[in-house]
Parts: structure tokens; C-alpha cells; sequence
């Protein structure tokens, strides 16, 4: 493994100086040169004006755009920037034709928000939600996908890595499957984009949703959606604006033919411009990198919870990411997470309604959530253990 500038890193992230912060998957810690950032153009929108702020900083906007196109080999045409992955996601999902008998496919490790809009669309349009198995590892099925395809699949819709535990879902082999059938393939990587190599060209995906705030260490309120090129042109918006269209004529519009036409005119210049910083800073740090480093400290912090005794980790998956999920015979999780912020260690719980279908197939009703990312150490692992000890 690469030998990683780890002082460098918390030198570089003012939190470290005041909580030791395994809530990544919740929202990382700022990085300084996005806060720098942001609190520069902010200054500037209040010396000049906001539109002119705007104008005077288009180079950086721009950036955010193909900036997102390298972190997951895409186009930046093929960029939309969002207020959060959540709106992302639902701007693709419902630009899809949906039509009665149509076949939705999607997994166990399925996310609240997705799921609920799985379930109005269907109310609305007669599409059926089909839950493909999971596999002995707690994977979706690949061959149980493989025999549910028909030409009736609609959608495949996948979590690739859910918000309740570190398993790493299969989206190549998913896409694969996809490709074979020429259907719409949805993946949201809110959680995995930033801490682990994502290739839209090797996935095969049609549309990606992800966040700024988690692993990306962006700032709250942003996120973007990738979609592909050749297939942006079957997908209506929601929503239009005259951003995201052209009024042609008093009786005719029309929309863009590249990604923005997801987005719409008003958002959060400095948000957005520190989104791109924020994909940059991880650039700088190599996304390889990041992943070997993530993957040795979550394995670290199971291994040590899986010696304290009456502790439990519950991850699944034959890959796992940096999200460690236990729980604590005879104590809640928000005992835990309350005893643990009393030595200002950040830790996060997953409850059963926002990954529904996984946590009542396994009988769990809320799991403690441990996220580390490339700034932390062993030492605040060690820590971390002896408190629950």
C-alpha cells in the first residue's frame, strides 16, 4: 500500500482537533481548502453582488462539472450538480417512462427516500416492485437477477452500498446483466462514491445519484447525478425551468440535450464550488489510495469490536466498505452513541426505517454506525474500543 501523508491529512481537517469523527457516512469532516473555499466566494457574493460573484467565478463552477466527470470516468455533459443525492436521484428515477406491467427490480440494501418513491410510482402508474434475493453473502443475487429478466424489466434500480452496514453490492455484474437486456439501471452511490474507485464506463450504469457531504467531505446541501449520454435524450425531467429549457416560442420549449436539464436555475454558488473543491482535494489524495487506507481501518475497528464480549458487528458482504455497523447486548444504540460522545467520539445509528427490507429480513431494529475515512487513525480506533470496553 502507498504510503499515506496522514498528518498531512488531519493537519488539513480542523475537526480532528476537537472530536475524534466516525460519522462519515453521515457527513465527513470539511477539508480545509473546501472551507477556504466556500467562506472566499461567500465574501465575494457580499463585496460585489451575487450575480457578479457568479460571473466572476465561472472558471470554479465550471470545474465542479469536470471534476465529477473524473472521480467516476464520465463526461462532464454528463453532470448534473444537485442540491443532495436524494433530489439526484428522484430526477432521474422519475424522468422514466413508467407505464402498467412494467418490472422494477431492485435489492434488500434499498434506501428509504428510493424506496417510497419506488412505492408512489407504482401507485401511480401500475409499475410492480420486484425485490430481487440476496445471496449467502447478503448481495444481491446475480443469478437470481439473471433468471427475473425479462422484457418487461423497466428498471434495475441498486444501493450499491447501503446506509445501515459496509457491504459493496455487485454494480458491475448488475450492469453486466443491464446491458444484455437494454434496461434502465439506476445506482445510487451516495455511499460508496469518494471512498472507493467508481467507474461509470466498467459499471455500465445509466444514471449514478450520489452526495457531497459523506465521503466526498463536501459541503452539505449538494450532490450530482450522472447520466449517459446516449441515453439522456429517453429521459423527460420532472421538472423544468428556464434553465433547463429553452422558451422557444409563446406555444413550444426545448429542454437541454445534456445532463443539466436535470438541474434548475437557482442554487448554492458556494456549495457548488466547494463541492468541486471537495472532488479535487480527493483527486489530490488518489482514490486507490483512499480506498486501501478506509478498507484497513474499518477492518481494524471490526476486528478489535469482535473481541470485546457482548458486542455483535453485523456487516455483510465478501467486500466491505468503511462503514462498521454492531450493536451492544443489553444496551441501546443510542445508549452507545451517548456514552461515546461523552469522549467526543461521532458515531451515527441506523434504524429499521431507512433500509427496511434488510433490517426485518435479519430481525434488527437499529445498529450503531462507525464510519472511518483516510484522516482517522489507529490510535482513535484504539480509543474507540477501549470506551466500549
Amino acid at each position: 500500500m502507498v504510503e499515506f501523508d496522514v498528518k498531512r491529512a488531519r493537519r488539513e481537517t480542523p475537526g480532528c482537533e476537537h472530536v475524534i469523527h466516525f460519522n462519515n457516512a453521515g457527513a465527513g469532516l470539511l477539508p480545509e481548502p473546501v472551507l477556504s473555499s466556500m467562506i472566499d466566494y461567500l465574501q465575494l457574493e457580499a463585496q460585489i453582488g451575487g450575480y457578479e460573484a457568479a460571473a466572476a467565478s465561472a472558471e470554479s463552477k465550471e470545474r465542479t462539472y469536470t471534476a465529477a466527470a473524473e472521480i467516476i470516468n464520465a463526461s462532464p455533459d454528463e453532470i448534473a450538480v444537485m442540491e443532495n443525492a436524494t433530489v439526484a436521484w428522484s430526477m432521474a428515477f422519475l424522468a422514466i417512462p413508467f407505464q402498467v406491467g412494467d418490472r422494477i427490480l431492485t435489492s434488500h440494501a434499498s434506501y428509504a427516500s428510493n424506496y417510497l418513491t419506488l412505492m408512489q410510482t407504482a401507485e401511480r402508474t401500475g409499475a410492480v416492485i420486484e425485490v430481487v434475493p440476496h445471496d449467502d453473502w447478503g448481495q444481491i443475487d446475480v443469478q437470481a437477477l439473471g433468471e427475473m429478466m425479462d422484457e418487461r424489466v423497466k428498471l434495475i434500480e441498486l444501493t450499491h452500498v447501503p446506509t445501515n452496514g459496509g457491504l459493496v453490492n455487485p454494480a458491475v455484474e448488475v450492469g453486466q446483466i443491464a446491458r444484455k437486456w437494454n434496461c434502465f439501471y439506476l445506482l445510487d452511490a451516495c455511499q460508496s462514491v469518494g471512498q472507493m474507485p467508481i467507474d461509470v464506463q466498467q459499471i455500465g450504469c445509466d444514471m449514478l445519484s450520489t452526495t457531497g457531504r459523506k465521503w466526498l467531505r463536501g459541503p452539505r446541501g449538494t450532490g450530482f447525478l450522472y447520466v449517459n449520454k446516449d441515453r439522456v435524450i429517453d429521459l423527460i425531467p420532472p421538472f423544468i425551468d428556464l434553465h433547463s429549457a429553452d422558451w422557444t416560442a409563446v406555444d413550444r420549449y426545448e429542454i437541454r440535450s445534456d445532463a443539466r436539464r436535470f438541474e434548475n436555475w437557482e442554487f448554492n454558488y458556494a456549495a457548488h464550488i466547494g463541492l468541486g473543491k471537495a472532488i479535487d482535494y480527493a483527486l489530490s489524495w488518489g482514490i486507490e489510495a483512499i480506498w486501501e487506507r478506509v478498507k484497513m481501518l474499518a477492518n481494524d475497528l471490526r476486528t478489535g469490536l469482535n473481541d470485546i464480549p457482548g458486542i455483535t458487528t453485523r456487516d455483510l458482504g465478501q467486500i466491505m466498505s468503511g462503514t462498521v455497523t454492531f450493536t451492544v447486548e443489553g444496551c441501546s444504540a443510542a445508549e452507545v452513541q451517548k456514552r461515546l460522545a461523552a469522549h467526543k467520539i461521532n458515531v451515527s445509528i441506523a434504524t429499521i426505517n431507512s433500509t427496511r427490507l434488510d433490517m426485518e429480513d435479519r430481525g434488527l431494529a437499529e445498529l450503531v454506525r462507525a464510519s472511518v475515512h483516510y484522516f482517522n487513525t489507529t490510535e482513535e480506533i484504539q480509543k474507540v474500543i477501549d470506551v466500549l470496553s
